[in-house]
């Protein structure tokens, strides 16, 4: 009897089942970019606890080493005696323990990492990402979090957890929920407005061009169009970060929040305007797409490795894919403007020989790896515009074949709700949902697009919604050595050659200084230097490699000044409009009267 009942003490001791991690961030010395983390774990009986900073932050597929930023890391019983401890890998503290007792760690943060949205800190604010600040164990992975925060007095935090005690503290229901839970705190702005019964914040850190009541307004017309695709929404308050900023771009969705960085004055004119909105309908869609359910290969997350997927671009492409979609039928944006993004998203595809190459499955799978430049280009795609343009094939096959009644909106309702998390969802999920929907196979056409390099027809999918794929009338033909070049001093440093293109072929490649064409000296850049030339011409180009002077022959090919556009077919059939219709939710453009466009 007396040894069960040690027995029940120690699996008490072991892990306490209700008793909070507790994490507190002191902000004394904002300018140097520096905070004092403590961090308390409840009772173990344990003989060592491994307390982790993770290796990456959720929403960027990349290894960013966070812990490199801590510093003075100490460890300490309940009784404040130290314990011994050693660091057994890049991100793993191991700290060993005597007897039963409560860890506290204490440990500094340099925090100035501002454009990977994982750690910032400076003298007007700090974004707190759980990733770049709070240790963890997998011990108290699913314990309740309370965070307290001490910060200067004018500084003002918002995240999406539960505010608890004052402004300054949070509560999370456990540390997955902590770590996609970000906090902004600082001097910044906050408007607070409500849809449909659910609240939303929007805070803005830092000045720019931005219009508030324009941002407001239309957000407010976002968050209605949840129920275009899925009939719940997984929220019951969300809020948007934005930082107006300079040396930082892009955003990252959160379980309850997103935030979205651009420089302060990228936001006036219409077109900047465009990028951050379409940006914050990007991480909307987010909150069901990746963080309502998500690949399996992510689910759990392991937050010191990799996790392998062959699904990002149903994550991330299919995100993509459906942000104008929202922008369009929310009145946000109009179809003028939706074609310029496809047509640029079309067009940066078949510029890319890297299509030929690369699959959406392993382009998914190596995200991980993936490099940029040049040679990604030529050898390789991304999940974005790769799973954009499949996500459009397949919502475009099925609205032809169901006379618009069946689309890809609803495999996306179908796997919110068979598969949320925490179950993550299988390629053969995807395709027993389309085969329920449909009563067709769609295994063939997986591994034809998804399994293999697709090959996208344009011409065929856009004629089927009304819609055409034409070069200007105006536009001129041009000759090319289809490379890209930047200017360096009095000389054009090539940045990028196209694989299979008359530079290729010709054995140029990145990083050649072209001197001369034809023994003239180059312009300004390379579109002015070949405007006496046209396409079929045979030219020398004098060109420096590791500092010597060599010379080489191309024959010109053929471009234009002007790129192929999505526009609209005046001629479209009824049937083609009904299907442009159900695919983008709106009259098509030629029924549209000029002055309600």
């Amino acid at each position: 009897m007396k040894k069960l009942l040690a027995l029940s003490i120690l699996a008490a001791c072991s892990t306490s089942a209700f008793a909070d991690v507790n994490y507190a961030l002191s902000i004394s010395q904002p300018e140097h970019h520096l905070g004092n983390v403590s961090v308390e774990f409840p009772k173990t009986a344990q003989a060592h606890i491994d307390v982790k900073l993770p290796a990456w932050r959720t929403g960027r597929y990349e290894i960013l080493n966070l812990a490199n930023g801590v510093r003075y890391f100490h460890a300490k019983d309940e009784n404040g005696k130290a314990l011994k401890w050693e660091k057994i890998d890049h991100s793993t503290w191991r700290v060993h323990l005597n007897q039963p007792t409560e860890v506290n760690l204490d440990y500094q943060v340099y925090a100035n990492e501002l454009g990977k949205r994982a750690r910032h800190i400076d003298d007007s604010h700090a974004f707190i990402d759980a990733s770049g600040f709070f240790m963890f164990s997998e011990s108290f992975r699913q314990e309740p979090v309370t965070v307290n925060l001490d910060v200067p007095k004018k500084w003002r935090s918002v995240s999406g957890m539960d505010n608890l005690k004052g402004k300054n503290t949070f509560k999370a229901a456990d540390y997955d929920v902590l770590v996609d839970s970000p906090i902004e705190t600082g001097i910044n702005q906050l408007h607070t407005f409500e849809v449909d019964g659910r609240e939303y914040d929007l805070v803005v850190w830092g000045n720019g061009n931005y219009d508030i009541d324009l941002m407001l307004s239309d957000l407010k017309k976002l968050v209605a169009t949840g129920n275009v695709i899925w009939d719940s929404y997984p929220y019951e308050r969300y809020v948007f970060m934005v930082h107006a900023t300079s040396g930082a771009g892009g955003a990252t969705e959160h379980l309850n929040s997103t935030i979205i960085q651009r420089p302060r004055d990228r936001f006036a004119k219409r077109e900047d305007y465009l990028g951050f909105i379409s940006t914050a309908a990007h991480e909307f869609i987010h909150t069901w797409n990746v963080k309502a359910y998500r690949p399996k290969g992510l689910v759990p997350y392991d937050y010191t490795s990799m996790n392998y997927s062959k699904l990002l671009w149903i994550a991330e492409g299919s995100t993509s894919y459906f942000e104008d979609h929202l922008l369009v039928r929310s009145g946000i944006e109009t179809t003028d403007e939706f074609f310029k993004v496809m047509t640029k998203t079309i067009n940066r595809h078949l510029q890319t020989p890297g299509r030929e190459v690369q699959s959406a499955s392993e382009t998914s799978f190596d995200k991980w790896i993936n490099q940029g430049g040049d040679h990604a280009r030529n050898y390789g795609t991304n999940i974005y515009s790769e799973g954009s343009l499949l996500s459009m094939a397949l919502d475009i096959d099925l609205l032809e074949k169901s006379q618009g009644e069946i689309s890809y909106r609803d495999v996306h309702k179908a796997l919110y709700n068979a598969h949320k998390m925490p179950e993550g969802f299988t390629e053969q999920d995807v395709l027993t949902i389309l085969n329920d929907l449909t009563g067709r196979d769609y295994s063939t056409w997986w591994k034809e697009n998804v399994d293999a390099p697709a090959n996208l027809n344009f011409d065929e999918l856009l004629d089927k919604v009304g819609l055409k794929l034409e070069r200007p009338e105006k536009a001129k033909a041009l000759a090319s050595m289809d490379a890209l070049a930047k200017s360096s001093g009095e000389l054009l440093t090539l940045s990028h050659v196209r694989r299979g293109g008359s530079a290729w072929k010709a054995g140029l490649t990145i990083a050649d200084k072209i001197v001369a064409i034809n023994k003239h000296q180059v312009g300004k850049d390379l579109k002015t230097s070949l405007e006496m030339f046209n396409a079929g011409d045979k030219v020398t180009i004098d060109y420096i490699r590791r500092d010597e002077l060599a010379t080489t022959s191309i024959v010109l090919s053929e471009d234009f000044d002007k790129p192929k556009k999505v526009v609209s077919n005046k001629d479209a059939t009824l049937e083609q409009k009904a299907l442009f219709k159900a695919w983008i939710g709106v009259e098509h453009p030629a029924d549209v009267k000029k002055d309600e466009k």
